[in-house]
């Protein structure tokens, strides 16, 4: 349900009509922003568990022995939280026809958060791609925790691109707010 918006000037407030067909329209657009947000959650958690699961032969090669590696888990674990929690206001807003929070709180919120932890992931996931990359002397006979930091990397960028498409998505919602005053963009 929309939240009556007032006029900019301070006059009567003003009630949106939304036929059934917008509300499907944007009950496909929620459903598309959850599937990106799921998708982003598994890949970001697979990610965190690789590199938690990581550790070598000998106490060198442990992936607590890297502050990259440390970052590349810690990035990806606070990212698949915040999935997750964005997951579950996805639905809430599916199923009910409301937000958590107050339309243009929750617009705002969602937008600044999903470029920030998308930033986070880049980030992380290129600190650790560096850390891989120096490590290839080490890595010289494909060790299960070379090739297991690679993949926990990979699985990173992965979550990366998938956090940057919802980041588009929550971007466009934010210009029909601005545009519409609503985050319909019908």
């Amino acid at each position: 349900m929309r939240y009556p918006q007032p006029h900019r000037n301070g006059g009567e407030t003003q009630q949106h009509f939304h036929s059934t067909v917008s509300l499907q329209k944007l009950k496909r657009f929620n459903s598309l922003i959850l599937v990106f947000r799921f998708s982003g959650f598994c890949f970001t958690l697979a990610s965190a568990v690789f590199m938690f699961t990581n550790y070598g032969v000998s106490d060198s090669l442990d992936w607590l022995n890297f502050d990259a590696f440390r970052y590349v888990f810690v990035a990806n674990m606070i990212v698949s939280v915040y999935s997750l929690f964005e997951m579950t206001a996805a639905v809430w807003e599916i199923s009910r026809n409301a937000t958590l929070l107050p339309e243009i709180c929750q617009v705002w919120f969602d937008f600044i958060h999903d470029q920030v932890f998308a930033y986070l992931l880049l980030s992380a996931s290129s600190a650790g791609t560096e850390m891989a990359r120096a490590m290839k002397g080490t890595c010289k006979d494909g060790t299960v925790f070379c090739v297991q930091s690679d993949i926990a990397i990979a699985l990173g960028f992965v979550g990366f691109l998938f956090s940057g498409v919802s980041a588009l998505l929550s971007g466009f919602r934010v210009v029909c707010f601005i545009i519409n005053g609503s985050r319909f963009y019908v």
